[in-house]
């Protein structure tokens, strides 16, 4: 058997969500990368990968033409893998229609071949779903996964040609407006410090960012602190955001609603602060503090 992970690359390195999505599909034997733009070099590198397909004149990873690629070239795989991350939420759906296939989303983890476990329910159950379908279309929760390491490898790199011609272009990259932060990805983070709704106000939510500072942690936040405009999107940690597994996460004034908690609970050790002693992230938590938080985060950074 031979899967293809779709990697995504950002700033020159495949990203860790990539890596983890490798590394899930050594489980089924020869492993090709795709790579679409920039960043073959770095493909090459990881460690487990035989060949990188290199697709330099689709760097606008536009979900249509990617995934019209996938189809032409997936004759030749028995799984067809990306991250659970925006792109690959984007793309791996659109090449399953393309095969008349039934995608396998968020997969955390693998039994054989066929078979996958899959949260359901916001992650309140797990299903183990079997798939008889000639080609798997999947895409892994990278918390789940250990990464493969960034060097190490020495793949052959072949470039795929690919007719932009041929494709009805249905869509058109207008813009990318990328965020600058020197804090750690949130999604690959040894540290989290989340905040929500009890923060009470967008110049509160900076209270996060001098422990976030101390602790060399990413930041992030609830849906309701998102929808509030404390926080930008892209912090949002949760069913509809980010789903993380630091091996610290911090939760301020977040009472831990379902749809929070189904992106954060698999963390190694969680440390709630919340002023309500029945808020429900305390039935998740390793440590509890009830407190108001706007006394504890200013002792808390002291500390530090």
């Amino acid at each position: 058997m031979t899967a293809l992970v779709l990697l995504e690359i950002e700033n020159g390195a495949v990203r860790q969500a990539s890596r983890s999505a490798v590394a899930a599909a050594g489980a089924f034997g020869t492993v090709d990368v795709l790579v679409l733009g920039h960043g073959a070099e770095a493909a090459a590198r990881l460690p487990g990968v035989t060949r990188v397909l290199h697709a330099e004149a689709l760097s606008d990873a536009l979900a249509e033409p990617a995934a019209a690629l996938l189809a032409d070239i997936a004759s030749g795989y028995t799984h067809i893998i990306g991250a659970a991350t925006a792109t690959g939420k984007n793309i791996l759906p659109r090449l399953a229609g393309l095969l008349d296939v039934q995608p396998i989303p968020d997969v955390i983890a693998i039994n054989d071949a066929d078979t996958f476990i899959r949260p359901i329910y916001a992650g309140n159950a797990l299903a183990t779903v079997r798939s008889s379908d000639s080609i798997k279309v999947i895409t892994i929760r990278g918390a789940n996964f250990d990464p493969v390491a960034s060097e190490g490898g020495a793949a052959t790199v072949e470039a795929v040609a690919f007719n932009a011609a041929s494709q009805v272009n249905a869509a058109e990259l207008l813009s990318v407006n990328l965020s600058t932060s020197e804090r750690p990805e949130l999604e690959s983070a040894r540290v989290v410090i989340s905040g929500g709704k009890g923060l009470k106000d967008a110049e509160n939510f900076k209270l996060l960012e001098p422990i976030a500072d101390k602790l060399g942690a990413a930041i992030g936040a609830s849906r309701a602190a998102v929808d509030s405009g404390f926080a930008p999107n892209e912090m949002q940690v949760g069913q509809t955001g980010k789903i993380v597994a630091p091996e610290l996460y911090i939760a301020v004034g977040l009472s831990g609603a379902i749809q929070h908690l189904a992106g954060m609970k698999d963390s190694r050790v969680i440390v709630a602060i919340n002023l309500d002693p029945e808020a429900p992230i305390f039935r998740v938590a390793d440590y509890g503090l009830v407190a108001d938080l706007f006394t504890v985060l200013p002792e808390l950074e002291s500390a530090l």
